[in-house]
């Protein structure tokens, strides 16, 4: 069926009207205003390696501890320091580079305690132990995986580093390592439209490169393979990490689902993820994880912003699984030109 201008403009309208009475419509009556930014960068950011020279070389490989805060974090620096050129046009230190949300994201997850061993039968991430593991047991670092070591491994065969003397190999954790790929051939057999969606995303930017130096870069561009690439991640992660949801409280299992969900929303829209909007939009994200008891959107420790966030989340998914997907159909459908993905970002800016 062929739509005409005028039918297209009133479907935009009624998707968005439909979506902010799914959102709105029972919300608590209250008016919220944002609390102040986090920090600019992650925790440990300038701890972090920066370059592929700071981790070990055994075997003739590179070898990192994706498993360790620190050493996956520093993947996303070295990501963001090589990429940096493309965004230059945007703004100063490399600010608008649209990856941050990556690094800002982990960043959240590890504050708020959420990469820590659900099971408790280790100290694996807890603050008074092993506080720079990440459990291979939690549900949010299986799922981050595939944000953080997949597009490394994507943005080393697009050539993103360069010509590498030896080849990059992830350490695997000590249990459950055959729920993950480990280097670019695993990657590219375990995942090979995941490995496809990175690579296309750092080829687009290196494509934008002109040999008198110049760059016809397109951010709108560029955020449309990135959250290509980002869905497609979490679509191979989420079935491997799905088990890992009953190591969590109802509350945090709930919420886990609930931001699954909202990743197709979001990239529909090209969203934007530079440094100051994620850090923005990450004031409405919980401090901690969810325990027995919490009840959104009255959670006592939360600000306003965070219980709204989250009850909008919640609301957003079960309406639609109630509309059997739906309601993301006609979302895509109402984001499929620039100036419904324009309205579908404005409406997203609103909350928070």
């Amino acid at each position: 069926m062929v739509l005409s201008g005028r039918a297209r403009v009133w479907l935009r309208q009624s998707l968005c009207f439909l979506l902010v009475a799914t959102l709105f419509g029972s919300a608590p009556a209250e008016t919220w205003t944002p609390e102040g930014y986090h920090d600019a960068f992650p925790p440990l950011w300038h701890l972090a390696p920066g370059n592929l020279e700071e981790y070990p070389v055994q075997g003739n490989k590179i070898v990192i501890a994706a498993w360790n805060y620190k050493e996956r974090m520093g993947m996303y620096k070295i990501i963001l320091k090589h990429s940096a050129k493309y965004f230059a046009a945007l703004g100063d230190n490399n600010e608008d580079n649209i990856l941050w949300g990556l690094p800002l994201q982990h960043g959240w997850q590890y504050q708020s305690g959420i990469l820590a061993d659900p099971l408790n039968s280790t100290s694996c991430g807890h603050e008074d132990g092993e506080n720079l593991c990440i459990s291979v047991h939690s549900w949010w670092a299986c799922a981050n995986y595939a944000l953080a070591t997949i597009p490394f491994l994507g943005a080393l065969e697009s050539g993103l580093f360069g010509d590498l003397p030896y080849e990059v190999e992830m350490l695997p954790p000590d249990e459950r390592k055959d729920d993950f790929c480990h280097n670019t051939v695993e990657c590219n057999k375990q995942a090979p439209k995941v490995m496809a969606g990175w690579r296309d995303y750092f080829k687009y930017l290196s494509s934008t490169a002109r040999n008198s130096g110049a760059f016809s870069f397109s951010k709108d561009e560029a955020l449309k393979y990135m959250w290509k690439a980002h869905v497609l991640s979490l679509s191979y992660a989420l079935p491997r990490c799905q088990n890992r949801l009953n190591f969590l409280s109802g509350p945090e299992s709930a919420f886990g689902a609930d931001w699954g969900n909202s990743v197709d929303f979001i990239a529909a829209t090209r969203f934007p993820t530079d440094q100051m909007t994620t850090n923005h939009f990450q004031t409405g994200l919980p401090p901690r994880k969810l325990l027995e008891g919490d009840r959104v959107p009255s959670i006592g420790d939360f600000t306003p912003t965070q219980n709204k966030v989250l009850f909008l989340l919640s609301s957003l998914r079960k309406t639609n699984e109630k509309m059997r997907g739906t309601l993301l159909t006609l979302w895509k459908m109402a984001m499929s030109t620039e100036a419904g993905r324009k309205a579908g970002r404005a409406l997203i800016e609103s909350l928070v």
